[in-house]
C-alpha cells in the first residue's frame, strides 16, 4: 500500500452521542496526537498512536470520502474498545488535521522566512513527532505555518544537533483575537540522518519571550 503524508486546515467532526438523561456517563475517551489510516476507498481505517497502538476505526457514518492509501496527522478523540476477537478497536468521535509536512530547507524559500509572532501553549515530543498547541493572533486572513530545516550541525561530542525554525506569516491579518493552530514536525523524516543521542532545536519567534528555544532528544 503506498502511504502519502497530507498537510490540511480541516475539522473532521463526527457526530457524537447525545446526553438524554442524568445517568448517563460518557465514553472513557482518549484525546491524542495520532496517525489516521485509510484504506483503498478512502474510509478512515486504522488509528496508531505515538505509543505503538494500531486501533481499527469502528464503522460509522463522516469517516468515508478522504484521500485513498493515504496517513493524516491528527487530534483525535476516541475511544478504545476490543471486539469479540480481543484485538484493539476504537470509536472515532472526532479529529482534526494538524499541520504535519517534512521541514523544507532553508535555501528553498526564495521570498524569505517569516517569522510573524504567536505563542507556544504546549511543546512536547511523542513517537517520531515534535507535537506543538500554538496560540495565533489573527481575525480573518488566512496564515501560513511552516517548518524550515535549517541543517544539522556537528557537535564535539560526536552527537548532531538538528535545527528547526517556526515559518509563519500572518498574511497581513489584523490581531484581533487568539486562535489555537496545532502541528506535528515529522522526525520519521531525518531516520536516516539522525541516531540516538542526537538533538532537535525548534526555534520560534513569540510575543512572550521573544526568540526562543526548545531542545528535545531525538
Amino acid at each position: 500500500m503506498k502511504i502519502k503524508l497530507y498537510i490540511l486546515f480541516l475539522c473532521c467532526v463526527l457526530t457524537a452521542v447525545g446526553c438524554k438523561d442524568d445517568e448517563y456517563v460518557y465514553p472513557n475517551v482518549l484525546t491524542e496526537f495520532v496517525e489516521i489510516k485509510t484504506n483503498s476507498s478512502g474510509r478512515l481505517s486504522y488509528i496508531d498512536t505515538d505509543t505503538g497502538k494500531s486501533y481499527s476505526i469502528n464503522e460509522r457514518s463522516g469517516i468515508n470520502g478522504f484521500t485513498p492509501d493515504s496517513i493524516y496527522r491528527a487530534l483525535s478523540i476516541f475511544e478504545p474498545l476490543s471486539d469479540e476477537n480481543g484485538d484493539l478497536c476504537a470509536t472515532l468521535y472526532s479529529c482534526q488535521f494538524v499541520i504535519s509536512v517534512v521541514p523544507t530547507l532553508e535555501e528553498e524559500f526564495k521570498d524569505g522566512i517569516k517569522t510573524d509572532p504567536l505563542d507556544i501553549d504546549r511543546i512536547w515530543r511523542s513517537g517520531k513527532y515534535i507535537n506543538m498547541v500554538l496560540d495565533v493572533m489573527g481575525k480573518d486572513k488566512t496564515h501560513v505555518l511552516n517548518f524550515v530545516d535549517k541543517g544539522i550541525k556537528n557537535n564535539a561530542d560526536g552527537s548532531k544537533t538538528l535545527a528547526i525554525t517556526i515559518f509563519h506569516s500572518q498574511n497581513g491579518d489584523y490581531e484581533a483575537f487568539t486562535r489555537k493552530a496545532y502541528a506535528s514536525i515529522p522526525l520519521w523524516s531525518y531516520e536516516d540522518k539522525l541516531s540516538d543521542g542526537d538533538k532537535v532545536e525548534v526555534t520560534i519567534n513569540t510575543y512572550k519571550e521573544g526568540i526562543t528555544t526548545r531542545e528535545f532528544n531525538y
